[in-house]
């Protein structure tokens, strides 16, 4: 019980990996309050961890609102009386690869929106919400592709490449203040997004991992609570690659 009695919130907990390591933290003793924009699918994973003897709450939430975001974590300091943890992993990722002459303005800011200023929203209001509580830990999702680029993501690579900044930005800002912040970096996964960019063949990114095959969302939330929980307790402003050994490479 990695993660017992500590209150948590998770975005994009709905599917893929948000809704891996929304039930492998409730497995490990968290309360989680998920956050997501579709309310079908952020109930169906709270019901999936109180199932398994969990706690857990949904509220519906649009990241790239900032509004929404302070919602969010003002509901999870309502309902439980403060905030320990939290994984800021929602945003979107556009299987059509464009150069960027041809990126609408309208896409590129949609992406930027969600993903990257997304994480800002959500870290500016949990870091406040943890240091009313005297402490905690975030981990935000970069991607692989926050460390390296690939031809045609460059918005989502830009996105994450922020967020990575970010992340050694609160790092150091809050080292001092009990609360640690670093940033987890997954490989080529299999999630709803994926199948639409491979139309379900996972050989089409399987190929470039040098183990061969994609990660499972749950090998990706293994790494999420190890980050979250005390057995990661000198880390700050760091980033764990679970990624089939793709940044090396």
């Amino acid at each position: 019980m990695l993660l017992e009695n500590k209150i948590s919130i998770v975005t994009g907990g709905g599917s893929g990996i948000g809704r891996a390591a929304s039930i492998a933290m409730g497995r490990e003793g968290a309360t989680v309050v998920i956050g997501n924009r579709s309310a079908d699918k952020g109930e169906a994973a709270c019901h999936e961890i109180e199932k398994a003897g969990g706690k857990a709450l949904f509220h519906r939430t649009d990241c790239s609102v900032a509004e929404q975001c302070e919602a969010l974590v003002a509901r999870a300091e309502k309902e439980f009386g403060r905030l320990d943890l939290a994984f800021n992993n929602s945003g979107m990722f556009h299987e059509t690869l464009l150069p960027i002459h041809e990126m609408s303005l309208d896409e590129f800011n949609r992406g930027i929106d969600l993903n990257f200023k997304g994480t800002f929203y959500c870290m500016k209001y949990e870091l406040a919400a943890m240091m009313r509580a005297g402490g905690g830990a975030i981990v935000n999702n970069a991607s692989i592709y926050g460390v390296k680029a690939m031809a045609g993501l460059n918005w989502y690579t830009a996105a994450k490449h922020g967020i990575m900044g970010l992340t050694k930005c609160a790092g150091l800002e809050y080292a001092e203040k009990n609360i640690r912040v670093n940033v987890i970096c997954p490989g080529n996964t299999k999630t709803p997004p994926m199948d639409a960019a491979t139309g379900g063949n996972d050989e089409v990114f399987a190929q470039v991992v040098p183990m061969k095959r994609l990660a499972s969302p749950e090998e990706i939330a293994d790494g999420v609570v190890f980050l979250l929980s005390g057995k990661s307790s000198y880390m700050t402003g760091g980033a764990l690659h679970v990624d089939g050994g793709m940044i090396a490479a």
